[in-house]
């Protein structure tokens, strides 16, 4: 029987689309985005929230290794400062295709940036993709067919990869080599029929169990590495989007989410939606690995 845990509200940020939450564990800061309102949040004990306005609606950041964050941006990779402003202009991804945009993204363990592509026309269909973003800041197209990319993260050795294409209900998990950066040999699992909701984003404790938010059930899953259900987070709304491991000793999970998609009723019902709750797991997450990409002196 899995155990069951409780989020709080940590953050009444109320965003509207919170997605891509990270901690920087060498300035215990919390950084997110809200994708529609082309905002970069960030947070910490030692400051207030503050929010930095960008040009173009975000999917998804990471962390640099030289400082700031690399960006996908709805159109295009591209770098930002500490403070969240655009340095430097990397890739334009799918700009033939007006109806998609990157979506959702996270580090592998070598330092490169993966993220994948959303359609959001009325019908959906799968015509984007999943990228990496090499050092270089070249992008290379590594999974196709993608109607919503969610839930990529990485196994604590780097050597498995998961991805959802979220309208399937389905997560996958990749064999990932580690020297080339690309995903093969993908396989089931968890299938979606063993716990409510749709796959959102995803993060890996030090154990290798994936946490994943489960869109429209107001719960974050811990799965096994084989797949098995071994711990359930809930929380008080309905659309949680990413989780991630934080605090001075990456024991509490944070939980981005949304308000986006909830009816005038839900929102009436659940006050908080949007905001970033928190879990105290009694357990140990990984410390964010931080994108190798170009360093110039204009991007420092």
């Amino acid at each position: 029987m899995p155990r069951t845990l409780g989020a709080d509200l940590a953050i009444a940020s109320r965003n509207d689309l919170g997605e891509s939450i990270l901690w920087d564990d060498r300035t215990n800061q919390l950084s997110w985005v809200d994708i529609h309102e082309a905002k970069l949040e960030r947070w910490s004990s030692a400051h207030d929230r503050r929010t930095t306005a960008l040009p173009e609606r975000i999917g998804a950041i990471g962390l640099r290794d030289g400082g700031g964050y690399v960006a996908a941006f709805a159109s295009r990779f591209a770098l930002l400062d500490t403070d969240g402003n655009p340095t430097r202009e990397l890739e334009e991804i799918e700009g033939t295709l007006p109806s998609t945009r990157l979506n959702d993204g996270r580090t592998d363990r070598q330092g490169r940036f993966i993220c994948g592509g959303m359609d959001e026309s009325p019908h959906q269909q799968a015509i984007s993709a999943v990228y990496r973003l090499d050092d270089d800041g070249r992008a290379h197209r590594i999974v196709d067919r993608v109607a919503c990319a969610n839930s990529i993260a990485f196994s604590p050795n780097g050597a498995l990869m998961y991805f959802s294409d979220m309208p399937t209900g389905r997560i996958l998990v990749y064999d990932y080599d580690i020297d080339a950066g690309i995903p093969h040999n993908p396989r089931l699992f968890a299938d979606g029929t063993e716990h409510p909701g749709l796959p959102d984003g995803s993060t890996v404790d030090a154990d290798g169990c994936l946490w994943n938010a489960r869109w429209g059930d107001a719960s974050v899953v811990r799965y096994a590495p084989d797949g098995r259900i071994d711990a359930i987070v809930t929380l008080p709304t309905s659309h949680p989007t990413c989780p991630v491991f934080g605090g001075e000793d990456l024991s509490t999970l944070f939980i981005a989410s949304a308000r986006f998609g909830l009816s005038s009723y839900q929102l009436h019902e659940e006050p908080e939606a949007g905001s970033i709750f928190a879990v105290s797991t009694g357990l140990g997450g990984i410390a964010e690995p931080r994108y190798i990409g170009p360093r110039h002196a204009d991007d420092l």
